[in-house]
């Protein structure tokens, strides 16, 4: 295999640790074999091979001084990038020490190392997010999501398919959950403007039944999901609030609010722009 070949077959990134876990102290790993130290420097996260020029000691058992990784034997230091930066005792230019850096980079709460150059970001998961919609609907529907973490959701949902969000005139907010085996989690809420400065509504929270595990699965999920509500409702005054202080703005319509318009071209009385040509966007979690 030549060179150039190997190096290439390096440019990639692997995830090796939490960034919580990178703290004060410096933190030995494991990278396809060989031993590697990670400390925060003065440039940001760095990784470099866990053994010091001068007698081979393992640098992760020393410590960090300002951005420094040092030695814990003699007191060499080096900076993010590997070279030695001081020798205690000597006098002089420091010689030209180095041991080796690897790429690394933070990204999302996680430390991301490669042995090579890789040009881009860390691989995200990419979602697909579709955009359809009709005379007074519109919706959007996300495929490709990550099987869902938390304790409630692989509860109340299971391994999760798509997930779809839905607008109906007048002002029907749907929000529903599939799975393999069909549909698993739906809300619905019915909305109206009660004045000039408050929506009011109600709401069903809907699944498939389950018998006594069902009703188990209710009587858990009601409390946090009024606790879920309430955060809104709390969130929502407070920006209405805020926002009644001149000098008085639009909101911004940002990147990922896929049905804003739409929304608004209905409440107009309008066809949605969804309903004549359908959008597929793609976004990173």
């Amino acid at each position: 295999m030549s060179e150039a070949r190997q190096q290439k077959d390096k440019d990639y990134w692997q995830a090796v640790v939490r960034s919580a876990d990178i703290k004060a102290k410096p933190k030995r790993i494991l990278f396809d074999g060989t031993p590697l130290v990670l400390f925060r420097s003065a440039q940001g996260i760095a990784a470099l091979f866990d053994r010091c020029a001068h007698r081979l000691v393992e640098l992760s058992t020393g410590k960090v001084i300002s951005g420094e990784i040092e030695c814990p034997y003699h007191g060499w230091r080096y900076n993010g990038e590997g070279r030695c930066t001081a020798i205690p005792g000597h006098v002089g230019d420091v010689p030209h020490y180095r041991v080796r850096r690897y790429s690394a980079i933070e990204r999302d709460g996680v430390v991301f190392v490669s042995a090579g150059t890789p040009q881009g970001e860390p691989y995200r998961h990419l979602v697909r997010v579709e955009v359809t919609g009709g005379k007074g609907w519109v919706e959007s529907c996300y495929t490709g999501e990550n099987r869902q973490q938390g304790l409630v959701s692989r509860l109340l949902e299971g391994e999760r398919a798509r997930t779809i969000g839905r607008y109906r005139h007048p002002g029907i907010v749907e929000l529903e959950y599939w799975g393999k085996g069909g549909l698993a989690l739906a809300t619905t809420f019915h909305l109206r403007q009660a004045d000039e400065r408050t929506v009011e509504g109600v709401g069903w929270l809907i699944g498939p039944r389950q018998g006594l595990f069902g009703e188990l699965k209710a009587l858990a999920f009601r409390p946090l999901f009024a606790f879920a509500l309430q955060q809104d409702r709390r969130v929502l005054k407070s920006a209405s609030d805020n926002a009644r202080i001149p000098p008085q703005v639009q909101p911004a319509t940002g990147p990922l609010d896929f049905l804003r318009r739409d929304i608004a071209a209905i409440i107009d009385g309008k066809m949605p722009p969804a309903a004549a040509e359908p959008r597929v966007h793609q976004i990173e979690l």
